[in-house]
């Protein structure tokens, strides 16, 4: 009889390439319920239709005041309320409703008995309250596409409101185990016969990995048998796996059907064990022959089986490590407890850095982002910026190695940025994201930064903060700024001077953010002392927590751009154009993940996303200036 011979012994990685180049794999989608969904993989990114909390909740068992009212208490100078006139005892989770606008923590409060306390610190507006949205904003992005949906996940979209969600197709995976040898049952189990484990091994697999098994009874060799058995598994699945068979024997028929049936691309691959190895088609679909040693076939299968069914699932192929990394900013850290603190990871110059990620306890948002946790052990007062801590990996290594570390200015075509490409993003305001830069926790700092001298936007700040060191900048967007506001603008607010009023309640942006920057300016062209605008000290890390405060009704306006008032439904008074850039040192420019982020810039997707939040303008996007 015939007696089959290797005509491949092909590198491995080449002959995964080649293998999958030849592929026609076309990505199905369907809609499933949220309960039903875990470990499956987005197609889309998706939405929070409704922000959590959906209400105003204390935060701490205590009493709801009225900030206002505490004004003035001291340790010195403590204040006496009476109950049911100056505050209501109030627990954890309990409706925060009007007038009272914040709690004072049980601990804090000196009962003095027939219905009166006394409190030595005047409360803040909003202290100790869990805000409408605090946690996910409608309209915010909850998860996005090519995403595996974890448990946590499912929490944070039943919170937001998502009830069905597009997903991929589970691919249907045949398996067929070969050989006259092979039997199922250890009953039968005699000199000569081998019973199938191989082809459970791969069941139990595709299971893991999202696909859908079937598994065939084991096939005599029989040439005409095999034959049939192989177009029905095509027939019945999107790819076939054939145990057994592929190696030179002169029963070893795999690759000789495979040939009739269709192509053999490769037969031999350079990996010991598992060089038999055959991958085919047969009708646009693939079909791969596993040697049948258990060895070779499960390093077979996890070489070129799973990344295979990652590309029908939409998953990139993946791999798990652990490992310690620096933290980019101070933890303080209680000594009482160890600490998991929620973090960001990226490498920059060789060096994998971590970025701490909101850390109040209800904040869902920051596991659903967050690419590890750092542990900050018992009897340790904290980490400064620097030290190295360990941190228990939430993706893979290979994954974070990819990504593009960005700190600085929020915005929201960072969420739509990290949706087309591997991004890490960190929001701490413009000059946030120069310190970053200066001390190399990151690849790029988008920044908006006004030179109240010039008008010009960045090019100053770069050459003051980096004299010594060739950096650039990629044009990114120019953005509309102005005034969020309720719909109607029912306090009627114009410009600068209407902060100064009474009746107005601003909500701000944090320290060294470039749209704080840009108020402080006009305050001071508008001689308007800070000290007069109500509700300046009032701080938000992003432009959709500024817009969520004004509907929610805790603030009449603050700051922000329109795609942020659009996205919740506000109106708008425009105030400036702005450049929004990305800081980069001139050395990165040549580094493939750089190039792919300036190539998505100036991508027809990107800039048609960037248009429908609308507040946008594009025109040297993607241009570069050395300075």
């Amino acid at each position: 009889m015939d007696r089959s011979t290797y005509i491949d012994n092909i590198d491995v990685d080449l002959a995964k390439k080649t293998y999958f180049d030849r592929l026609n794999i076309k990505l199905e989608v369907e809609e499933v319920k949220v309960i039903e969904s875990l470990d499956r993989v987005t197609a889309e990114a998706v939405i929070a239709k409704i922000s959590s909390p959906n209400y105003n909740a204390a935060a701490m068992d205590g009493i709801a005041v009225r900030a206002g009212d505490t004004l003035g208490a001291t340790e010195t100078k403590p204040m006496t309320l009476e109950e049911n006139k100056d505050f209501i005892y109030i627990n954890t989770g309990n409706p925060i409703r009007d007038p009272y606008d914040a709690v004072i923590m049980i601990e804090d409060v000196i009962d003095l008995g027939e219905g009166k306390v006394q409190i030595l610190k005047s409360a803040h507006p909003w202290q100790h309250v869990r805000q409408i949205g605090e946690d996910i904003v409608a309209t915010e992005m909850i998860i996005p596409s090519k995403h595996k949906i974890r448990p946590i996940d499912i929490g944070a979209l039943i919170s937001g409101g998502i009830e069905r969600v597009k997903v991929y197709k589970k691919p249907r995976i045949g398996i067929l185990p070969t050989g006259t040898e092979i039997i199922e049952d250890v009953k039968d189990l005699e000199e000569g016969k081998i019973i199938d484990s191989n082809s459970r091994v791969f069941e139990a697999s595709v299971i893991k990995l999202g696909g859908l098994p079937k598994r065939y009874p084991p096939h005599k060799d029989d040439y005409q048998l095999l034959k049939n058995a192989i177009l029905k598994g095509v027939e019945e699945n999107d790819i076939l796996l054939i145990n057994a068979g592929s190696s030179a024997g002169t029963t070893d028929y795999t690759v000789k059907l495979i040939r009739e049936l269709g192509e053999v691309v490769i037969h031999g691959v350079a990996m010991k064990p598992g060089k038999p190895t055959i991958l085919g088609v047969i009708k646009d679909k693939p079909v791969i022959g596993i040697p049948g040693y258990p060895v070779s076939a499960y390093l077979v299968f996890d070489n070129f089986v799973r990344p295979l069914i990652e590309k029908y699932i939409g998953l990139k192929e993946k791999e798990e490590e652990l490992i310690q990394a620096t933290i980019s900013k101070r933890i303080v850290s209680s000594l009482k407890n160890k600490d998991l603190v929620r973090v960001n990871l990226g490498y920059v110059n060789d060096r994998l850095v971590a970025t701490p990620l909101s850390s109040g306890a209800g904040v869902t948002m920051s596991l659903v982002k967050a690419d590890g946790i750092a542990i900050i052990p018992q009897n340790v007062e904290g980490v400064e910026a620097g030290d190295l801590i360990d941190v228990e990996l939430l993706k893979p290594l290979s994954e974070i190695k990819k990504s593009i570390v960005s700190i600085g200015s929020h915005d929201l075509i960072m969420d739509i940025l990290g949706d087309i490409l591997p991004l890490s993003s960190g929001h701490v305001g413009s000059m946030g994201g120069i310190l970053a830069m200066k001390r190399g926790e990151c690849h790029i700092a988008p920044i908006h930064l006004l030179d109240e001298e010039t008008g010009e936007y960045n090019i100053s700040y770069v050459k003051k903060y980096f004299p010594n060191e060739k950096m650039a900048l990629i044009k990114g967007v120019k953005r509309q700024q102005g005034f969020i506001v309720r719909k109607g603008n029912p306090k009627n607010i114009k410009d600068f001077k209407d902060l100064a009023r009474e009746d107005i309640l601003y909500i701000n942006r944090q320290r060294g953010a470039g749209t704080r920057i840009l108020l402080d300016y006009h305050l001071r062209v508008d001689n308007i002392n800070p000290d007069k605008v109500k509700g300046y000290e009032r701080e938000m890390t992003t432009h959709m927590a500024v817009a969520t405060g004004v509907k929610t009704g805790t603030a009449d306006c603050g700051l922000g751009i329109y795609s942020a008032a659009k996205a919740l439904d506000l109106d708008f008074i425009d105030v400036t154009y702005e450049d929004y850039d990305f800081l980069i040192p001139e050395k990165l420019l040549d580094e493939p993940m750089i190039a792919e982020f300036i190539q998505v810039l100036k991508s027809k997707e990107f800039q048609d996303r960037v248009q429908a939040l609308g507040g946008y303008k594009f025109g040297e996007t993607g241009e570069i200036i050395i300075i």
